[in-house]
């Protein structure tokens, strides 16, 4: 992996935020583009797992979409506010493991999080981002054919009440927080997208990183995942 194409898109809907990843994967296949990162903000979404056990979502609010896609994980919520990493990734030779993926993610967001104060870990048996007892980032994947898609969300300055509606990945008593709620301040969704690209440019040894205009990404057809994980 030497480079690195980083595309910050703005708020997206999540189901052409979705398109746009499929796109990428078919892209990605067939080696007519190189690695890509999508970062974004949703509206208010709700999205469930391939495998999302419904109960999880408690009282969504009417007109609020709610997604099933084919990422591994329970019930989550999207919004403004929250960060949002899609990587579009080829792994291969010793990087084709999905736990050593994951826990790369997980470093990622713990090393953007430690440039704002915040000293973030990873729980023991889970698969996410923790400040103390309160998760600050969630992680769902899928894999296709070894090049993956989904990705990661992190709580900058969300509304609390987008996951007081639902049991957040369907973990029995857990509660969100932000960096926002967290008490540090001035750190906008703009600072911290670029601490999380540098974040993930630097964990994943990329040694070139190039900014991508997110209208020059052209969709093509896609096809359904091999593998999901989560947390």
């Amino acid at each position: 992996m030497s480079i690195l194409r980083i595309a910050r898109l703005g708020r997206v809907d999540y189901a052409a935020a979705l398109e746009l990843q499929q796109a990428l994967v078919a892209q990605r296949s067939h080696d007519t583009s190189a690695d890509t990162l999508l970062v974004l903000e949703h509206p208010p979404t709700y999205t469930l797992g391939r495998g999302a056990d419904e109960r999880f979502l408690l009282d969504p609010p009417a007109g609020v979409p709610i997604h099933r896609v084919s990422r591994g994980g329970q019930v989550t919520w999207h919004g403004p506010g929250q960060l949002v990493g899609y990587p579009i990734l080829k792994l291969e030779g010793a990087e084709r493991d999905v736990m050593r993926y994951l826990r790369r993610l997980e470093q990622v967001i713990i090393a953007a999080l430690a440039r704002c104060g915040i000293a973030a870990e990873r729980r023991a048996g889970l698969t996410g981002v923790w400040v103390g007892t309160e998760k600050i980032a969630s992680i769902g994947v899928g894999i296709r054919r070894w090049v993956t898609l989904h990705g990661f969300a992190v709580n900058v300055a969300i509304d609390p009440d987008g996951f007081a509606r639902i049991v957040p990945c369907g973990i029995a008593g857990c509660h969100m927080t932000s960096i926002a709620k967290l008490g540090v301040e001035g750190v906008s969704m703009a600072a911290f997208s670029g601490l999380i690209a540098e974040a993930f440019a630097a964990v994943f040894g990329y040694q070139q990183v190039e900014a991508l205009n997110g209208r020059a990404l052209v969709a093509t057809p896609a096809a359904p995942d091999d593998l999901a994980a989560h947390g």
